[in-house]
């Protein structure tokens, strides 16, 4: 029977997306192409299904106000886990559309198209008005269920759009069968949806809702934590180079006492490591507090031994150091294999003054080195002399401090890595050192939270984390979390015209996939990155550079020159090892945090970020850069600009301000200072820090490393956390 809503009068659009190729049970042909895929490190191979719930989102929420009915082979007993399964990957709702009819493995053969053809054709006869929009991919039948749908029922398939996933041209297909229907194809979600714009007339997106930047509570996908999506109210100040850090955190520390709690995670600890020019040190600020009655607790990474480049003992040595005055170090292995625990964070409670709450996130760990400031001469303790960074390394670095409802969600955050009932250790050898050394081996429980402190300025804050799967699984995590991932892909899909990012590392492919396709979407976009000189791995340096290579080759391959990768250097010429881990998207959303643009970072180790929405908006022109209607927000636009005048040596905004101007700014001073370098350092040195980054420049390594250099990289430096299913595909 033909559908009300279908009457002639009211011709409308209906969209019919085959999802079979999303799931992570699919047919051989299928399962085998995603495997070989794995091992696909070309620049131009942009092929993943992320981009498509989105897609499917920017339909439903358009004009065109279309249903969307989703196609399976999946037999009708199978309907709750389908339509579960799309939820969690944040497919808008629809109606399941399930072909397949016996409790068979038939879609493991690649069987299912004459279910499929059976069930288009009575969707057509229920609704006769409709034209549709057909959206599949080209791995399967899905082209051939299409077009036969097409010429079965002329006129009433307006477009037909195919993911493209073993990369077939779709030339002379269209060429074919163009006077019927329009067809689009892309390797992904993200660069279909401006084709699928332009074929079905639609407006631009436009929006400035908090949710069209920041994860909802279900595009977590964990639903087993404790904290909330996001909160609004919250004030947010960039702490930028580790002495300003440093500075907030020992007066923070030192205004507690009785009854207030300051809890604490990190990467690494240097019980020496001052926190002023005078003192006091990390310990001795850590410990004072616990004398004058304040709660301390604090997690740690366990580390690895010296000898592979890491600091099992200072991390052991800072909590027998502080253990003495009372505050409790858990030394934490609970973590997969070559894993670590990188988050920093630190939480200072007052019960008594809940307006003086604070937080503080980012990427500066309390250790030495970390302590340099504006002029980048380095730590005055420097943890060793470096060939490249000299005898006094310069770090450059950035943390934020969070006022207001926020920091109760970063103590949560704390709350449920300490809760974890798990053992911090199952190593025997481990077991034995900590009875050794007398560190506790179980949390003692906290107290119960206060309540939220009260709203303290204009950012909504959302917190996101990388949690890993593992056995046995994290309570607040069981299936890990990816937010962080998660977060960026949705932000990524807004940008516009300028993505600003400061990374240690910037090297997996499967991250720098999603930058190319924000690229490749939008023509108008720069992407600007700061990176270090030099990786800093002590070992396997080729293979750290080989991953950077890889991930700088693809960015470069989608956005030609609209890509500038830097590293900056200090007045006297020594390179500035950059240590931030911040990205700034159209000066509205900005995000600080421990994690690095890495595989390792995205799926692997534990992670914490703070995404950062100010409500503020920026009167300054361009008022709107991005042209979405979010206009720019203050705390974006502030923390790009006071990043980007520091390595121009700028006083002033008014060049920077305009993402064109800006990314024209950078290269000019770039160029003049290499230019500089390359006439023999003859004249006044130019102004500015940032010099055009060599590395990463070789995609392949030479063929006698690559045995090696290869898995090294995937396996040890930048391994993968995701589940296979997940790996396979290309999905967080």
């Amino acid at each position: 029977m033909p559908h009300d809503d279908d009457h002639p009068s009211n011709p409308s659009f209906g969209v019919v997306y085959d999802a079979d190729g999303v799931l992570p049970v699919v047919h051989l042909r299928r399962q085998l192409g995603r495997a070989r895929a794995l091992f696909a490190r070309t620049p131009r191979d942009r092929r993943t299904p992320l981009g498509m719930p989105k897609l499917l989102r920017t339909l439903v929420e358009s004009e065109l106000d279309a249903p969307v009915f989703y196609l399976t082979a999946v037999p009708g007993a199978f309907a709750r886990f389908f339509t579960e399964f799309l939820q969690r990957d944040g497919y808008p709702a629809g109606r399941p559309l399930m072909s397949g009819r016996l409790l068979a493995p038939w879609g493991l053969l690649g069987v299912g198209l004459k279910g499929k053809r059976a069930t288009l054709d009575r969707l057509a006869e229920q609704h006769p008005q409709r034209r549709w929009v057909l959206i599949g991919d080209d791995a399967g039948h899905d082209w051939r269920l299409f077009v036969d749908f097409a010429r079965r029922h002329p006129g009433r398939v307006a477009v037909i759009a195919m993911r493209e996933v073993v990369t077939r041209s779709l030339t002379e297909r269209t060429s074919q069968e163009q006077h019927r229907f329009s067809v689009v194809a892309a390797p992904n979600g993200e660069e279909m949806v401006p084709q699928l714009r332009a074929c079905l007339g639609l407006a631009p997106p436009r929006g400035s809702a908090v949710e069209d930047w920041l994860l909802t509570e279900s595009e977590r996908g964990n639903d087993a934590t404790r904290l909330r999506a996001w909160t609004a109210g919250n004030k947010v100040e960039p702490l930028i180079h580790g002495r300003t850090y440093f500075d907030a955190l020992a007066a923070a520390v030192t205004d507690t006492g009785a009854g207030d709690l300051v809890l604490f995670a990190g990467w690494r600890a240097d019980s020496e490591e001052r926190l002023t020019d005078q003192g006091p040190t990390v310990a001795d600020a850590l410990g004072s507090a616990a004398r004058r009655g304040a709660l301390v607790r604090g997690l740690l990474w366990r580390s690895h031994l010296a000898q592979l480049g890491y600091h099992a003992a200072e991390n052991r040595s800072f909590a027998k150091d502080v253990a003495a005055a009372g505050v409790e170090v858990l030394l934490d292995q609970r973590i997969r294999p070559l894993g670590s625990h990188h988050q920093k964070l630190v939480v200072v409670r007052r019960p008594g003054r809940p307006g003086e709450d604070v937080a503080f996130v980012g990427g500066i760990d309390t250790d030495l080195g970390s302590r340099d400031d504006a002029a980048h001469r380095g730590d005055p303790q420097p943890v060793s002399p470096d060939e490249v960074y000299g005898p006094t390394p310069a770090r450059h670095d950035l943390q934020v401090a969070v006022r207001g409802p926020a920091v109760r969600d970063v103590e949560d955050a704390f709350r449920e890595r300490w809760e974890d009932p798990a053992a911090l250790v199952r190593l025997p050898w481990h077991l034995l050192a900590d009875r050794v050394h007398g560190l506790p081996r179980t949390a003692t429980p906290l107290p119960p939270p206060a309540v939220d402190p009260p709203e303290a300025g204009s950012c909504a804050v959302q917190i996101l984390r990388t949690y890993p799967r593992r056995r046995p699984a994290h309570p607040f995590a069981p299936l890990g979390e990816r937010s962080i991932a998660r977060g960026y892909v949705k932000a990524l899909s807004r940008a516009r015209r300028l993505v600003y990012v400061e990374d240690q590392y910037l090297w997996s492919v499967d991250v720098a996939r999603i930058f190319a396709a924000a690229l490749r979407r939008s023509p108008e976009l720069h992407l600007i990155a700061v990176v270090p000189r030099r990786v800093d791995q002590q070992v396997a340096t080729r293979a750290a550079q080989l991953g950077q290579a890889e991930a700088m080759a693809m960015v470069r391959a989608a956005g030609g020159p609209r890509v500038q990768i830097f590293d900056i250097e200090n007045a006297a010429g020594r390179p500035i090892y950059v240590h931030a881990k911040v990205c700034v998207i159209d000066d509205v959303w900005a995000a600080v945090g421990s994690n690095n643009l890495n595989n390792r970072s995205w799926t692997h180790d534990s992670e914490l970020t703070a995404a950062i929405l100010d409500d503020e908006r920026d009167p300054r022109d361009p008022l709107d850069p991005a042209g979405l209607g979010d206009g720019a927000r203050s705390f974006a636009r502030r923390l790009r600009l006071d990043l980007m005048r520091e390595h121009l040596d700028l006083a002033e905004d008014a060049e920077l301000l305009d993402p064109d101007r800006a990314a024209e700014a950078v290269r000019r001073q770039a160029a003049d200072l290499d230019a500089w370098y390359d006439d023999g350092c003859r004249g006044p040195r130019p102004p500015g820090r940032l010099r055009r980054h060599s590395g990463g420049r070789p995609a392949r390594a030479p063929r006698r490393h690559r045995w090696l250099t290869i898995p090294l990289y995937r396996l040890v430096l930048d391994p993968d956390g995701r589940p296979l299913g997940m790996r396979l595909r290309r999905a967080y």
